[in-house]
């Protein structure tokens, strides 16, 4: 699929246009990523800065479409978010355009209860949204 296909779908995405994707359980994405799969995170600055799942790659959704050249398209891919909303939308267009795709389901709060590992140490899910980003922004400025 054309840059630009993509794009547009991330932007006004259609149920018949792509595939659905069903969502693996965080132990059956762990061990996917342990067998060569990459992990991509598509949410915003801050709520990667907060915490995130070891060897994940961010690309904010918005930026999806104009970086999936860095995507490796022979190898499979596990989306995921803080729930699973912006994930769902990337892997459906990933796997419509030939990549194997997959959604984590429940996302990286899932990943989290579960008891599964995020980065950096003390690291924690932030909340989604521009209001949750200026939040953080105002935690980080003060003494």
């Amino acid at each position: 699929m054309p840059t630009c296909e993509l794009r547009s779908w991330l932007r006004e995405p259609t149920s018949t246009r792509f595939p659905q994707v069903d969502p693996i359980a965080p132990e059956q994405a762990r061990a996917l990523v342990a067998d060569g799969a990459q992990f991509v995170d598509v949410r915003t600055d801050h709520e990667w800065e907060a915490g995130r799942i070891e060897g994940a790659t961010h690309i904010e959704l918005a930026e999806l479409a104009a970086r999936a050249a860095e995507i490796d398209r022979e190898r499979p891919v596990v989306f995921y978010c803080r729930g699973d909303n912006r994930s769902d939308m990337a892997a459906a267009a990933f796997e419509g355009d030939g990549y194997r795709a997959s959604v984590l389901a429940g996302g990286i709060q899932a990943w989290v209860d579960a008891g599964l590992p995020i980065e950096p140490q003390g690291g924690y899910v932030a909340d989604s949204g521009e209001a949750a980003s200026i939040l953080e922004a105002r935690k980080r400025a003060l003494p």
